[in-house]
């Protein structure tokens, strides 16, 4: 089990960075559990969570800072396609937002910035596009200990060169079908 202290930076799946206020005992009916307090740097809201389940529910530190280069270059990759079906690739999506890893939250990002050049996204993938957006520049922004503003064009920049990837891949039969589907024919 991994153990956070009073201060300490952690990231909170789906709703990003946040810090440990304190640890504090709570009664829940007849047992007294430790818990975290945790405030969201975005909503400036408070979370507890109990240190038994922290685990669980995916609360970890913050990549390193050796890793900010790794997941920018990560965003710059090509990538495979994601399903077609958007209620496949919606639940996909989701699934891998819930994990928490900023690998596969970046995976989401780069693929609805590919799709939201193709076609105007749903409502739903639209804020899920936003939500990616900013857990992955508030963590860079946070590590690397730079204004937001100077990581979104990094970030831009690598998301722009994996589009561009994406686009110059060999066309199969496979692509064909998919860019026809994708623009409804």
């Amino acid at each position: 089990m991994v153990g956070f202290k009073v201060g300490q930076k952690v990231v909170y799946p789906n709703h990003g960075i946040g810090i440990i206020e304190q640890i504090e005992q709570k009664q829940i009916g007849a047992a007294s559990m430790p818990f975290y307090t945790l405030r969201l740097a975005a909503t400036n809201s408070v979370v507890l969570v109990p240190i038994a389940n922290a685990g669980e529910v995916g609360l970890r530190s913050p990549i390193s800072s050796g890793a900010c280069e790794l997941l920018l270059k990560n965003l710059a990759d090509d990538f495979t396609p994601a399903p077609h079906d958007w209620k496949d690739r919606f639940k996909e999506f989701s699934d891998k937002m819930r994990t928490g890893d900023i690998f596969e939250v970046a995976h989401v990002l780069k693929h609805l910035t590919y799709l939201s050049h193709l076609k105007p996204l749903s409502f739903r993938e639209q804020r899920m596009l936003e939500r990616a957006r900013y857990l992955v520049i508030s963590e860079l922004a946070a590590v690397c200990r730079q204004p937001e503003c100077n990581i979104t064009p990094r970030v831009e920049q690598a998301l722009a060169r994996a589009c561009a990837k994406h686009e110059r891949r060999p066309i199969t039969a496979a692509r064909a079908r998919a860019a026809s589907a994708v623009a409804g024919h």
